[in-house]
């Protein structure tokens, strides 16, 4: 099931488009990254999924209700930290917490402890948020945005502030979300590592048009990519380009760099035992989510 879906919207902000005919989704316990480079139109798709601003066209659906036309029943189902979180900096973490329970209208005190303990602020959420760091106030921002079990939690850069420690439990707390409440999840963020270690799925957006959907784990394809150590590469060079199944061997001093077609990892193995060259180390390689990001941004440009 589509827990969102976008079709088709456009945002003009004066005379400038903005958003140009993005069309994404995003299905039950699924965690979508949306990641593009700064002015791409990450932060006004967010605004306009959570009822900020209207797109001029198109429309976006939460659970199946139409944000434009059932504004409260779509957002009755989504909770969000859209830029940075917005709390009451004399009320302590728990008053913030308790307030936006009385907001929801059927959150218990339970429900409220068992978030504090998730987000790591049992020891400080009676002290003022005045008083907290950038870092925590972003874990009782995502405390806020968890507190229902909504369905679809959008984050527009919830790292921001956040330590090492921070980032940890932030990937464990939305995966958790996401496998406990079959939650969609939706983040948007420039730090590429982070989205690579707890994305399922992401789209790349460039001057407000998606350039790719892609699924973050290595998808089935025709070739793989082989790294090799060896003091005999000359040897190696001279033994594949006799071999039809390897391609595209690139030599840098004691290391080669070559595709083969996928399944043919033994024969390669096999070839150079066969031929008796002395190896260091070999073993297969594959994009990062960087790599890929680069690549689709260099093709679309």
């Amino acid at each position: 099931m589509n827990v969102l879906e976008v079709k088709d919207i456009y945002k003009r902000i004066g005379k400038k488009e903005i958003i140009k005919g993005v069309n994404l989704s995003v299905k039950a316990g699924e965690i979508f990254g949306f990641l593009g480079p700064n002015g791409a139109g990450k932060t006004t798709t967010i605004r306009m999924l959570v009822g900020l601003i209207a797109p001029n066209k198109g429309t976006i659906k939460i659970m199946g209700k139409d944000v434009q036309k059932q504004r409260n029943e779509a957002l009755r189902n989504v909770g969000c930290i859209v830029e940075n979180p917005d709390m009451y900096n004399d009320f302590t973490g728990m008053q913030n917490l308790r307030f936006y329970a009385d907001m929801y209208g059927d959150i218990s005190q339970k429900r409220i402890d068992e978030v504090v303990e998730l987000i790591g602020l049992s020891e400080r959420i009676n002290d003022k948020v005045k008083k907290y760091s950038l870092g925590m106030k972003q874990r009782l921002g995502l405390g806020q945005a968890i507190l229902a079990k909504p369905k679809l939690l959008i984050l527009d850069e919830p790292t921001n502030g956040l330590d090492p420690i921070g980032m940890h439990d932030f990937k464990e707390i939305i995966k958790r979300a996401a496998k406990e409440n079959n939650s969609a999840v939706f983040i948007s963020s420039h730090i590429l590592a982070e989205i690579e270690q707890v994305c399922t799925s992401f789209a790349v957006i460039d001057k407000g048009v998606i350039q790719a959907v892609e699924s973050v784990s290595t998808k089935a394809c025709d070739i793989e990519k082989l790294k090799i150590y060896s003091g005999e590469c000359d040897k190696l060079v001279k033994l594949f380009s006799t071999l039809d199944f390897i391609n595209n061997i690139d030599f840098d001093e004691n290391c080669l760099m070559i595709n083969i077609k996928s399944g043919n990892f033994s024969k390669v193995i096999k070839e150079i035992g066969k031929n008796d060259i002395n190896i260091d180390d070999i073993y297969k390689i594959q994009d990062s989510l960087e790599d890929k990001f680069i690549k689709i941004l260099e093709g679309e440009n």
